[in-house]
């Protein structure tokens, strides 16, 4: 009898965990924070979104009223204004309203357990002598991630500069040097060619590029096929000049003059290739991040004795100042 009843209960009690296994996964808990993650991984997406549509947004060309603008007394205002349309401070939204709202559960915490004694908890507050000692270190890290990137930033500009005045010189010595009359309809290939390399040298290092429409206002479409098709669309279109030039009726000179100019372009692809190849070392960038948030992890700690309720907005500037220098920095700037 007493075992009929002890295997009664254990049956009773294997059907009570079958059930809870197979109870559906969709309360309304569960339901409701799958909704909140989708709508938090929607909002990151978004900012990633716009953060690399800015990146890819044509940069303005300053001329003499540009100047006068960005030199005006009420650029201040004007910039403050347009705000919420920079993709550096939309980037900044995840991080800070993180670390805002890290600081808003410590006070609230201290708060209870200062005010109310609640079950005896210690309050979370330490000392600010540490972050005496480190900020110096936080700021020479800013400083130097600010140098390396704006190094790399007047590289590439160097670069395409170059690359413009190639492009110039090059077509303003065909345009004059070739006068063979079999070799006009050659040097008029040869100067779209040389029209439409700095364009298959850009949709080659910035991400997202068009290069079919930009290449069609220069060469034919069996061209376009053929440079869509290779993987190295700057050196095929090389390869097209080089095609035009052992074409060309020209004597050793003219020719090594030339010859010299495709050898430049290559030099011109190396760098820029290597500028999008090789970022700041990795290892200092993540240094970088990592201090910055450990950083305003335990701010509201430091600073919750001499504060205590003014760590949310203390650290919501704080996080704002020092991860838009980060971001403004961070991502290493494509030649556009």
């Amino acid at each position: 009898m007493q075992m009929q009843m002890q295997l009664q209960r254990h049956t009773f009690a294997l059907r009570n965990v079958n059930q809870i296994q197979r109870a559906p996964l969709s309360s309304p808990q569960v339901v409701t924070m799958k909704a909140q993650m989708r709508e938090i991984h929607s909002l990151l997406k978004w900012v990633d979104d716009v953060k690399e549509g800015g990146m890819r947004k044509k940069k303005l060309v300053y001329n003499h009223e540009d100047w006068l603008k960005h030199r005006s007394s009420t650029r201040h205002i004007r910039h403050f204004m347009s705000s919420l349309s920079s993709r550096v401070i939309l980037s900044l939204i995840p991080p800070v309203c993180i670390f805002t709202g890290i600081a808003a559960l410590v006070g609230a915490y201290n708060t209870v357990v200062g005010e109310y004694g609640f079950l005896s908890l210690p309050l979370i507050h330490a000392n600010s002598l540490p972050y005496q000692l480190t900020a110096p270190a936080l700021a020479l890290l800013l400083v130097f991630r600010t140098e390396a990137s704006y190094a790399r930033y007047e590289e590439g500009r160097k670069a395409w500069t170059r690359v413009i005045g190639l492009v110039t010189d090059f077509a303003r010595q065909a345009n004059t040097g070739i006068r063979h009359p079999d070799d006009t309809h050659l040097k008029h290939q040869l100067l779209d060619y040389i029209m439409a390399f700095p364009f298959a040298l850009k949709c080659h290092i910035i991400y997202g590029s068009d290069i079919r429409c930009d290449l069609e206002r220069f060469l034919p479409e069996n061209d376009i096929s053929v440079v869509l098709s290779s993987q190295h669309p700057p050196n095929c279109i090389i390869q097209f000049m080089s095609e035009c030039l052992r074409q060309l009726h020209l004597n050793d000179h003219e020719r090594h003059s030339f010859d010299s100019h495709l050898s430049q372009f290559n030099d011109s692809i190396a760098v820029c290739q290597s500028l999008i190849e090789t970022p700041i070392p990795l290892s200092y960038t993540r240094l970088t991040s990592r201090f910055l948030v450990l950083w305003h992890l335990t701010l509201p700690i430091i600073l919750w004795d001499q504060c205590e309720w003014i760590v949310v907005p203390a650290t919501f500037i704080s996080a704002a100042s020092l991860f838009c220098i980060e971001e403004g920095n961070g991502s290493d700037p494509e030649i556009n």
